[in-house]
Order: C-alpha cells, then structure tokens, then sequence
C-alpha cells in the first residue's frame, strides 16, 4: 500500500524537513558583526606546499585581509572554492589585500591543499579552536554540539583591524565575488 494518501503525505512531510534541514544551516550562523574589530591571531600554514607563519596584525599593516573559512580541505564544495580563490588571486593582489584560507584541518592536509586546490597561489592555515570561537565560525550539528569543521565564512578586515564585508553561506559560489568587490571598494576609498 505505498500509493495510499497517508504514506505519500509522510513521504512529502520527511523531504520537506530533509529541504528545511539542508536549508536552514547555511543563513543560521552568528558570525561576526560589519564594524567590530577583528580579534587578532596568529598560526601555522602553507603556502604552496612550505610552511607559513600567519600573523593577522602583520598582515593588516600591508592592506586588508580577506580571510575565508572552508569545512574541510578536499571535499568538492571546499576545493572548488579555492579553485576560485586560486583563480582570482591575482585579483586580490592587484586590489592589495592579503588572502588566507582557514580550516580545522591538520598541517599534512593543509600542506597538499595549499598545492594541489590552492594551487600555490595563496596560503592556508589552521583555525585553531581559540579562532574558531573568536570568529564564531564553529559549524554545528542540528543539536547544537560542534562537528569540529568551521562554517563557510568569508571576512574582509580592513587595515584598521574593522570586519567591513562578511558572508556566510556553505554555498561556496559568492564567496570569491563578494569578498573582491568589498576589497575593490575599499581601495577605491583609499
């Protein structure tokens, strides 16, 4: 009996909440606010394979930063987005910001990722748990306990140390415009 009225409406109401669940997660996160001081870090990294000291307050003195968050090196949404990023890097450059891919990854996968996905074009560096918390970028599980991967956050920090663009969506595809255009403004101002 799966044609029978009941059993389609408890087919139709599970990929409802399956659609809700996908949904929801990628608008729900409370990154940081446009106009607060990003918190200060440093960390290890990558940057075409070779080891990489980051230091976010060294990095303002050059320009703005444009520091990205990414789930898990190697997975398709987060490769294709450095791929973009690896692509635009030139871009980023031009405009004089500093771009960094962060993640919760460990310092081997970081290291291939920073080649092969990244494709030495830009370093990658560990978000430590103290990061993660200070960007408020620890991706949940529905029952709220963290999955230990951050969320898919891009921040533009100019060099006055203000968050001035942030965007937060696991959809990787706006990432790379968004980000370049607030960079793009910020020169323009200066």
């Amino acid at each position: 009996m799966t044609n029978t009225p009941r059993f389609i409406a408890t087919r139709l109401l599970a990929a409802a909440t399956a659609l809700a669940a996908l949904v929801a997660p990628a608008t729900s996160y409370a990154e940081l606010a446009t106009g607060v001081r990003a918190p200060m870090f440093a960390t290890q990294g990558s940057l075409g394979g070779a080891p990489f000291a980051f230091n976010l307050r060294s990095a303002l003195r050059r320009g703005p930063v444009v520091l990205y968050f990414y789930p898990k090196a190697f997975t398709t949404g987060c490769t294709l987005e450095a791929h973009a990023f690896a692509e635009a890097a030139d871009d980023f450059h031009a405009a004089g910001a500093t771009l960094i891919g962060m993640s919760a990854d460990d310092m081997a996968s970081l290291t291939r990722f920073s080649k092969e996905a990244c494709r030495d074009k830009f370093p990658v560096a560990i978000a430590t748990p103290a990061v993660i918390r200070a960007y408020d970028v620890d991706l949940k599980k529905p029952d709220g306990t963290s999955t230990g991967l951050t969320t898919r956050t891009s921040y533009v920090i100019a060099r006055d140390g203000r968050v001035r663009m942030v965007h937060s969506n696991m959809d990787y595809r706006d990432h790379v415009r968004l980000t370049l255009e607030a960079v793009r403004a910020l020169s323009a101002h200066h």
